[in-house]
């Protein structure tokens, strides 16, 4: 049985709803900039923490179809329709089947590096990472930083996977997301969009310059899947492309909107 439970969501501003939607391993906070400023152009900005990651609840259960029905739930819950929806990487896997079986409460999709197609796992490093952190003998943020540095270099990517960490209680460091069921799960992140999903409303993809997740060759399957679909690149970004030039990126995504 599915958890019945509602997402956590963090709500800024007034206006035309705009739901946000995390990549795997990322929580709502990722967006807190964007979103202040995205509700500072008349937006009322849900920013989402999906299942088993953030402050929402955990579950065994986790695929894009749970991750779908919660999003539902949620726009329900807080009356929410006629949305504009932005998910990034396994976000935007969740925002694109969310369209495509409720292209009734999406205005506009928006999705930030990623495509609809397969990709196997490449987050192995990482979670072998997260999984060797000893909390028992971890008591500062440095140390852990420490600890990851030896299965992740970037030091970009260990800060983001670091903003995880919280006090569970005084003196005792813990992870926000639900390690354990993303571990045995983390095939389901790379799963492609079913064969026969359609949005034929308004839709942006955007894509860092210096990512590979959105290939020349994803364009025709984009398109088939989002016939209305713009496909617009980042300069001087990689995946995280909201984070490394967020002016170019809030600025394709308001002239897209409005």
């Amino acid at each position: 049985m599915a958890n019945k439970e509602i997402l956590h969501a963090n709500i800024i501003g007034e206006g035309k709803p705009f739901v946000i939607l995390h990549g795997f391993l990322g929580m709502s906070d990722n967006w807190k900039t964007l979103g202040t400023q995205f509700s500072e152009v008349g937006f009322q900005v849900h920013l989402v923490d999906q299942r088993n990651h953030g402050r929402s609840f955990h579950d065994s259960l986790f695929n894009y179809d749970v991750l779908v029905e919660d999003l539902k739930r949620y726009c329900e819950e807080n009356e929410l329709e006629d949305i504009v929806l932005l998910g990034h990487s396994m976000g935007g896997k969740t925002a694109m089947l969310f369209a495509t079986e409720y292209p009734e409460l999406v205005s506009k999709l928006i999705v930030a590096d990623i495509s609809p197609r397969f990709y196997p796992i490449h987050h192995d490093a990482i979670l072998e990472g997260l999984s060797s952190l000893n909390f028992e003998t971890l008591k500062t943020r440095g140390a852990a930083d420490k600890v990851l540095a030896d299965y992740v270099s970037d030091f970009g990517t260990r800060q983001f996977l670091l903003k995880n960490l919280y006090w569970i209680e005084k003196g005792k460091l813990a992870l926000r997301i639900n390690l354990k069921v993303l571990k045995e799960n983390v095939s389901e992140v790379g799963e492609a969009l079913p064969i026969h999903a359609k949005f034929s409303k308004d839709t942006m993809f955007l894509r860092g310059d210096k990512s590979e997740y959105i290939a020349l060759q994803d364009e025709a399957l984009i398109n088939r899947h989002f016939p209305l679909a713009n496909i617009i690149t980042i300069k001087n970004a990689g995946h995280w492309l909201h984070a490394e030039n967020p002016t170019d990126f809030f600025n394709a995504v308001i002239s897209f909107v409005n």
